[in-house]
């Protein structure tokens, strides 16, 4: 079992940047796909982003590619989103999500995770 902790988020200009973290506390950490999602008011809860346990694959939504990168550090137990290029669109809570599998499978839906953080809030204004 896994336990996630997000923080990071805060109040930031349209076209800056932010870094957000995911640690993780538990056994095997590294053998956990992270997935980060958000939710903005009045919306569902939308993919942003996975990284895979085994080779550190990444998989990016087409709202955020090439404006967002995910990386892990396995030593440190984090994951890490970071977000450039901000929006007003990109305002939102973001969670990470965890679930442990040995594949480079690229999950992307939310009933793909078991495990979730309670999620930081991110407000891009224009």
């Amino acid at each position: 079992q896994v336990q996630l902790l997000e923080s990071g988020g805060g109040l930031v200009r349209a076209g800056d940047s932010l870094r957000l973290s995911c640690a993780a506390s538990g056994r095997a950490v590294n053998t956990y796909t992270i997935g980060w999602f958000r939710q903005a008011p009045g919306k569902g809860r939308e993919f942003v982003g996975t990284i895979t346990s085994t080779r550190s694959i990444t998989y990016y939504a087409d709202s955020v590619k090439g404006r967002f990168t995910i990386s892990r550090d396995d030593a440190k137990k984090t994951v890490y989103l970071q977000m450039n290029s901000l929006k007003p669109e990109d305002t939102a809570d973001y969670y990470c999500a965890a679930r442990q599998i040995y594949l480079d499978s690229l999950l992307s839906d939310s009933s793909d995770y078991g495990f979730w953080g309670q999620g930081t809030q991110v407000t891009v204004s224009a």
